[in-house]
């Protein structure tokens, strides 16, 4: 585990267990480079909303990390292990205690609700049929959806239902960070903050460590500790609300601080 210490008014703080640490990380593509030197951690137990611009490498980030798109430089720590130098054998550990939901779900179509949420159980452990259909039915209640939703194909599933499907599926191994694409797209505003509760409530029993790429100002409000914001190839700021309504940095002024944003601005000045 990598720990880190935080000094305030003199003192050191607490160390916090640092779960995921990206440092000068560069990614391009051709000619183009979409990171430059980014780096940024993600500490133990919190939510972590990640934005910036469309197009600016939220996304590429994401990648990056989970290792669908190779980076130049730079080095990637995820649950205290160094991707980069890391064994196959020390790389599954490090896939059996991540989770991830993409953005539109990327349920497979021919498989039911149960056997997608299954698909990580077979891919990574030897258990009897009726334990995985037992542990698929127990993630199914953990997001809130109903029994016979498990023999359902992804075509016969709502929006929401959709989104909550995909979170069961990266539940499935029980895993320590959980990944999140813009995972309010596409819902109402109502199905949007129940599934925000229903994160905090996860993050809360399962002691899950959460890192949301989101352009949902709702959701950074209620659902996100913190806040880091991606702008120039690099993270412009990190903080709270208060840190993001404080940034004189034109874009976020106009992302927290917009006509869209009135309801975060009113709350943070309480």
């Amino acid at each position: 585990m990598v720990l880190i210490e935080e000094r305030q008014e003199g003192q050191v703080a607490q160390s916090r267990d640092v779960v995921l640490s990206v440092r000068d990380v560069t990614v391009g593509f051709g000619d183009t480079l979409v990171l430059d030197g980014l780096s940024l951690d993600v500490y133990r137990g919190e939510i972590l909303g990640f934005v910036g611009a469309s197009g600016a490498g939220k996304s590429v980030l994401l990648r990056t990390i989970l290792g669908l798109v190779r980076k130049r430089s730079g080095t990637i720590h995820l649950l205290g292990q160094d991707l980069d130098a890391a064994t196959d054998e020390e790389r599954l550990r490090v896939d059996m205690h991540q989770g991830v939901l993409f953005q539109h779900g990327a349920l497979f179509s021919a498989l039911t609700v149960l056997e997608n949420i299954q698909v990580p159980m077979r891919e990574y452990l030897d258990l009897p049929r009726a334990l995985m259909d037992e542990l698929a039915y127990l993630k199914l209640e953990l997001v809130g959806l109903p029994r016979n939703a498990a023999t359902k194909y992804p075509s016969e599933l709502s929006g929401g239902m959709i989104k909550r499907a995909a979170l069961a599926r990266a539940l499935a191994l029980d895993p320590d960070i959980v990944f999140l694409d813009e995972p309010t797209s596409g819902l109402d505003p109502i199905g949007a903050a129940e599934f925000d509760e229903l994160v905090g409530k996860l993050r809360d029993t399962m002691g899950l460590t959460v890192y949301m790429v989101t352009h949902d100002l709702d959701s950074l409000l209620t659902a996100c500790d913190r806040i880091a914001v991606l702008g120039g190839k690099r993270v412009l700021v990190e903080g709270t609300v208060e840190d993001m309504l404080a940034c004189d940095d034109p874009w976020v002024k106009a992302y927290f601080r917009g006509k869209r944003a009135r309801q975060i601005d009113r709350s943070a000045r309480g």
